[in-house]
């Protein structure tokens, strides 16, 4: 169950980040394509990987946060109940 879950949530992570990556604001575009038109291409690709490191970097941190907190739960033997919050 675990690694469908895991499996679940980097699919769909890396599905959301296809589509992110392609979205710039509207003045970065202009400044893209005034440099693309005069042939400074190198400008448009370091733009582009910085919106990646910008988009990765928050999923980055929530996950080790994640997994730390999931660790020191192990460790100290408590475990989720969700039917504990969720009675209906």
């Amino acid at each position: 169950m675990k690694k469908y879950l895991i499996l679940f949530f980097l699919s769909l992570i890396l599905v959301f980040q296809h589509s992110a990556v392609q979205a710039q604001c509207a003045m970065c575009r202009s400044s893209l394509e005034s440099n693309v038109s005069t042939g400074e291409v190198a400008v448009s690709a370091k733009l582009n990987l910085g919106i990646i490191y910008l988009f990765v970097t928050p999923y980055l941190l929530f996950s080790l946060m994640a997994f730390f907190w999931y660790r020191t739960s192990r460790k100290n033997g408590k475990s989720f109940n969700p039917a504990k919050y969720f009675k209906s």
